[in-house]
Order: C-alpha cells, then structure tokens, then sequence
C-alpha cells in the first residue's frame, strides 16, 4: 500500500534505455576484440614469417611487437571503460530522476588512440624504408 503507483511510460523507457546499453556493451565487446584478436594476430603473423625466412635484412620485431601491444591494449582499455560505463549507466536508469549529462566519449578515445598508433606505426615503417 505504501508504495506509488508507476507510469507505464517511465517504466518502458527505462526498458529500451536498458536494452540500448546492452546492445552498446555488446558493441564494445566486439570491437575489443577485434582490437585484441588484430594484435595478437600481427605478432603471430610476423613471428612465422621471420622463421621462415631467417633473412639477414632488418626485421621490424620491436616494432610489430610494439604495434601488437598497443592495439592488446586499447582493446583492454576499450573492455574496461565500456564495463563500468555500462555499470554506470545502468544505475543511472534506475533513478526515477534521470538527468541526462555530457560525459567522455569512449569511441572518441579509442579512435585517438588508434590514430597515434597509426601515425607512430607510418612513421617507424617509412623512416626503417629509407634508412
């Protein structure tokens, strides 16, 4: 008896809010690992081409291990803040007084990241060409 009633409404929205943040969690778990499973591959990749080569040549293996522990890690980085987001959001949801507020973007982060690992990875690749 104590309790208000509810509106119907509200409570739909707070539905598809929830079902959106799953399918936003999801999202971030695919794209985690890709970014995991594409880091893990270039080191496998390069390491069996260097054995079967044995060439004397210069061979970029602290480069591509750099390269492949960087995309492990923007990817764990991604899984790690896309979780609590989630979290947090999820609580947010369930306050009957939802404020909606600006916050970081992760994608806009991750985005960064892979920038820099891109640039850093052109410019280690085209000044190992000319030298």
């Amino acid at each position: 008896m104590g309790q208000s009633p509810r509106n119907l409404a509200n409570e739909l929205a707070k539905e598809r809010s929830r079902a959106a943040a799953e399918r936003t969690l999801l999202a971030w778990i695919r794209t985690s690992l890709s970014l995991i499973g594409f880091g893990f591959g270039i080191d496998q990749v390069v390491a069996a081409i260097q054995q079967s080569t044995q060439s004397d040549r210069f061979q970029p293996t602290d480069l591509v291990r750099g390269l492949s522990l960087s995309f492990i890690a923007v990817g764990v980085y991604a899984i790690l803040t896309a979780s609590i987001e989630h979290h947090r959001e999820l609580k947010h949801i369930q306050r009957d007084d939802y404020i909606y507020y600006s916050r970081r973007s992760g994608a806009l982060v991750v985005a960064t990241a892979l920038l820099v690992i891109g640039v850093f990875a052109f410019v280690s690749l085209f000044l190992s060409s000319i030298l």
